[in-house]
């Protein structure tokens, strides 16, 4: 049987996650996934609008079951309630899903698989697919924390990798995993969930790995020109919103007892060179600077939850 033809997972219930989400993206995103597994569900963190509201009837009608929030309460939250609601269905694993994440054909059959027969063999919290940047096609490898740098690992066709970490997106999770390793940390609200919980996970005796025969699209920030001086050159970026909650939450976990020292170690650097370049090239500057420095603040200060109003 081909990849194309291969049956969906009963047992795996995909949980969206969306906010503000591009209307025909997700339209494309459900559509991927939805013949791979047992249920859709989306989880809204309460985007506006008559058009997603609409987008969301639609796919009830389709059967995707939606769960709307009255506010944002953030990345973390969103995966928990989606995991509680899985579980409450009856379904032994979800597949963790951001609303511009196209899978491949037969994926979700493909981790599945590798993670029973990784399982054999000792405790897997999780396996994720390769995945490649929608815009520039570029393969993102697997990665290994070491120091001074992180070991970046491609792997090739049949191979899995033993990681360090894996992105939330497209990630399998057996949902029995949680009661030992615990949920996400509702208090990072966005960025680097993905770092803290892998780390966690690792710290309680289970493996990551990540399945280079199952693929996946998927974007990562916005692609800008770093200065009008190089308009050719194109760097990835962020909202000061995002740059907020990336320092903030860096700095919150160079205290985990869970997160590897050499997590910290080599990533410190990275923080430096980030709100450098940052605050030299991308315009508005005073936006970005104050987004960072007010991360920076909450994160030594030891700062959860959502980013707090402007003043």
């Amino acid at each position: 049987m081909s990849d194309s033809a291969a049956p969906a997972c009963a047992d795996v219930c995909a949980a969206i996650v969306t906010y503000h989400p591009q209307i025909e993206l997700l339209r494309d995103v459900v559509a991927a996934v939805r013949p791979q597994v047992g249920r859709v569900l989306i989880f809204d963190n309460a985007s506006p609008g008559a058009e997603v509201a609409a987008c969301f009837d639609e796919l009830r009608a389709q059967g995707v079951e939606v769960l709307r929030s009255e506010r944002n309460v953030g990345l973390g939250s969103a995966i928990n309630q989606a995991a509680r609601a899985a579980r409450e269905a009856g379904f032994a694993q979800i597949l963790l899903m951001d609303q511009d994440s196209l899978v491949g054909a037969g994926m979700v059959a493909t981790l599945q698989r590798a993670l029973r027969e990784l399982a054999a063999h000792g405790p897997v919290a999780a396996v994720g697919p390769q995945f490649r940047d929608q815009r520039t096609g570029a393969l993102a490898p697997f990665v290994r924390i070491a120091f001074p740098m992180n070991h970046k690992l491609f792997g090739g066709p049949g191979q899995t990798v033993d990681c360090d970490f894996l992105i939330t997106s497209g990630s399998l999770l057996p949902l029995d995993v949680l009661d030992t390793v615990g949920g996400m940390d509702e208090g990072l609200f966005i960025d680097n969930v993905d770092v803290e919980w892998s780390s966690r996970a690792k710290y309680h005796g289970y493996k990551l790995f990540g399945v280079c025969d199952a693929h996946m699209q998927h974007r990562i920030g916005e692609l800008v020109a770093i200065s009008e001086l190089l308009p050719a050159y194109k760097h990835v970026v962020h909202s000061p919103t995002r740059l907020y909650y990336m320092m903030r939450n860096r700095v919150l976990l160079y205290r985990r007892a869970e997160v590897p020292r050499r997590w910290a170690a080599q990533d410190l650097p990275r923080l430096v060179l980030k709100f450098v370049g940052t605050a030299l090239f991308l315009r508005p500057r005073l936006g970005y600077v104050r987004a960072m420095l007010s991360g920076l603040r909450d994160g030594i200060a030891g700062r959860l939850g959502p980013m707090p109003p402007r003043g």
